[in-house]
């Protein structure tokens, strides 16, 4: 564990210190509430899983609290333990409070046995140093009011109801739907607690910026069945033109290719609207693929979700692999010395679904390949490349063919995504 200047310690932050926790948040993130806000929007970690570092006057200097994450995975599902509100006073920084934190964050996840912490990281040059590898993209896009979508068969038979988001109606069914829509889909976290569910759909007048209140389209097949949604709100605008609202969409998802169609059709043809801002989409949504001009969208690509391995073993064996592969790692892991070393990772038989699964072991063999642990977690969801890694010179290859070998394995033919910031 790493030392802490004199007179300051590691403490769990029980509920009764909500605001003083609070306050170092928004001191670190520079930003404001009000009590309105505040009673609408649930705090969705629980006080279990929450600590901070108290200064010698019994202040707090800086706080984090992680979520019990069932993260999808290739193949599979494995516990993860989700880093999140992780902040420093502003004059407290650069006393080492962060690396305390993280080091009791990963002691603490390995006690509980959640063998990978997954994080969305604020900036993006922090938590590489701590193992994090960034495992996933995804697209946000502006997409011109009647942009052209390919035609896609059975989308003409369903039908688009329009409501006022209510979060006691509206609850169960986006859970639903937002499962349904991500099975299978590495990353894809669900929201498994009534906190989240209800902060997925609340919605202040403080976050309108000037827009209206928050709606929600559901696609009806014709025995009534909802197959998908979107969240979204329309702000009014005019040009000297005519009308140049803004839809902004907080959440879309369904569950087939005619449902998608029909979403974003419904969508991307709202009266006096000029623009339509998607919100975070996989790389390979199927909404860029509808598109008849993909080049009249603007996108902008961003990282997701970063992860780090904290119990190796357990990690590689817990997802599956798209191709047989036997290689042998040699991994370098500054944090978590129980990590480090050589491993032979080993599939198995071909299961039913095309998959394979991977026994990994200790192993005095010489190293196919050298990494990092970064770059592991990096390649763990199956959206980065080790051959690309490779090229920049992150993966050494000691046996020639063993990095595409391991590449082609550990990839994944869906893109990882989360569609929400914890």
């Amino acid at each position: 564990m790493s030392p802490l200047p004199d007179g300051y310690r590691l403490v769990d932050v029980p509920e009764s210190r909500k605001d003083e926790f609070l306050e170092v948040d928004r001191l670190a993130f520079a930003f404001d509430s009000n009590a309105e806000t505040d009673a609408l929007v649930p705090i969705t970690f629980t006080w279990d899983r929450t600590q901070a570092v108290e200064d010698p006057e019994g202040r707090l200097a800086a706080v984090h609290a992680s979520y019990a994450h069932t993260m999808p995975v290739p193949g599979g599902t494995i516990a993860c333990s989700g880093l999140t509100w992780v902040g420093a006073r502003p004059d407290e920084r650069r006393r080492g409070l962060l690396t305390a934190m993280i080091d009791s964050h990963f002691a603490r996840s390995l006690d509980r046995g959640e063998p990978i912490s997954a994080l969305f990281a604020a900036e993006h040059a922090i938590y590489g140093r701590y193992g994090y590898g960034s495992a996933a993209d995804d697209v946000r896009v502006k997409i011109a009011r009647g942009a052209a979508l390919r035609d896609t068969p059975g989308s003409a038979d369903l039908t688009i109801r329009l409501a006022t988001v209510d979060v006691a109606q509206h609850s169960e069914l986006v859970d639903t739907l937002h499962r349904a829509a991500g099975a299978g889909r590495p990353g894809w976290t669900t929201r498994d607690s009534e906190a989240w569910r209800i902060r997925m759909l609340v919605d202040p007048p403080a976050w309108r910026e000037g827009g209206e209140p928050l709606r929600i389209a559901t696609v009806h097949d014709p025995a009534g069945a909802v197959r998908g949604y979107a969240l979204f709100r329309r702000k009014e605008n005019w040009s000297e033109t005519g009308p140049a609202g803004t839809v902004k969409v907080r959440e879309a998802a369904a569950v087939d290719a005619a449902a998608t169609h029909r979403l974003w059709s419904f969508l991307l043809d709202l009266d006096l609207m000029a623009t339509i801002e998607s919100p975070m989409l996989p790389v390979d949504d199927a909404l860029l693929h509808l598109l008849v001009d993909a080049r009249a969208v603007t996108p902008r690509v961003s990282d997701n979700v970063w992860v780090r391995l904290l119990d190796l073993p357990v990690a590689l064996a817990g997802r599956r692999y798209a191709a047989p592969v036997d290689v042998v790692l040699d991994v370098t892991d500054a944090r978590l010395p129980a990590n480090a070393g050589r491993w032979r990772l080993t599939t198995g038989d071909r299961l039913d679904d095309g998959t394979y699964p991977a026994e990994v072991s200790r192993t005095e063999d010489e190293a196919d390949l050298r990494l990092d642990v970064r770059e592991l977690g990096a390649a763990y969801l199956g959206g980065r490349s080790l051959v690309a890694q490779g090229r920049a010179g992150l993966v050494t290859e000691q046996t020639p063919g063993a990095l595409h070998a391991a590449a082609v394995a550990f990839g994944w033919p869906v893109a990882p995504v989360c569609t929400y910031v914890w």
